[in-house]
């Protein structure tokens, strides 16, 4: 009798330990379902309204007519931008999902430390976009169109166009993500602030390197640029951490 209570205790211990691991699952599979229909609803929003969306990708650039190579080009672009533009404006609501499946599980140190950084990587995914909208991209432009004005009329594919501002936007944005970076491995004492300022040389080749991988075009104009943005969240970054630490 005893041997079988203490095993039936023992299954229900078992039992209760899964049970919370599947409600953390299922309550994770309910807040993807949520993001994913957000995707949804706002890739649609964007598409009836994409003719607008397309107008501030075209405001960057003065003086370009553009064309479309196929008769259906144009729609497939316009679908394209939807749905990107859908992922961008679900951002703010993936982080409040992610704050709610993680706040309380956390610490009360933990939240005061989690919960500015998420939010932190979203105002600096929202500057990165910004600055690469109204820096990088006139910049990176413009070189292109001077460096051609007397030879080539300027006749641009719209699709080619919305990959170039793409891939610049979203490499910007992840480029800006350099502070959280840093403090996450400060504040996990795998690298102390310390050792970050030290390799402060190697730092600004990897800026350079960075800022011409990150960069879709081949001026240096707009990679110089952009180095120089990285190497200034680097030490700002380490400036946060420094007084985070001290």
């Amino acid at each position: 009798m005893v041997t079988n209570s203490n095993f039936k205790f023992g299954k229900n211990t078992h039992t209760l330990l899964e049970l919370p691991f599947l409600e953390h699952l299922t309550e994770l599979r309910e807040r993807i379902l949520f993001l994913f229909t957000g995707v949804i609803c706002l890739t649609i929003i964007s598409f009836l309204e994409v003719k607008d969306i397309v107008k501030i990708l075209e405001y960057p650039i003065n003086n370009v007519r553009f064309f479309q190579n196929s008769p259906g080009e144009y729609f497939i672009s316009t679908i394209k931008i939807s749905f990107y533009a859908g992922l961008l404006f679900t951002g703010p609501l993936t982080v409040i999902q992610i704050i709610l499946y993680l706040l309380p599980g956390l610490t009360q140190k933990e939240t005061k430390i989690i919960l500015p950084l998420l939010i932190s990587s979203l105002i600096l995914f929202g500057l990165g976009i910004t600055f690469s909208y109204y820096t990088l991209v006139p910049a990176a432009l413009n070189f292109f169109l001077n460096y051609s004005q007397e030879v080539i009329e300027p006749f641009w594919s719209f699709d080619q166009y919305f990959e170039f501002i793409l891939v610049l936007f979203y490499s910007t944005g992840l480029a800006f993500q350099i502070p959280i970076v840093q403090i996450l491995l400060g504040l996990l004492n795998i690298v102390s602030a310390s050792q970050m300022l030290n390799a402060w040389r190697y730092i600004i080749l990897f800026a350079t390197i960075l800022g011409a991988i990150l960069t879709p075009s081949t001026d240096p104009l707009t990679q110089l640029l952009l180095s120089v943005a990285i190497l200034l969240l680097y030490f700002t970054g380490l400036g946060i951490l420094f007084l985070i630490k001290n």
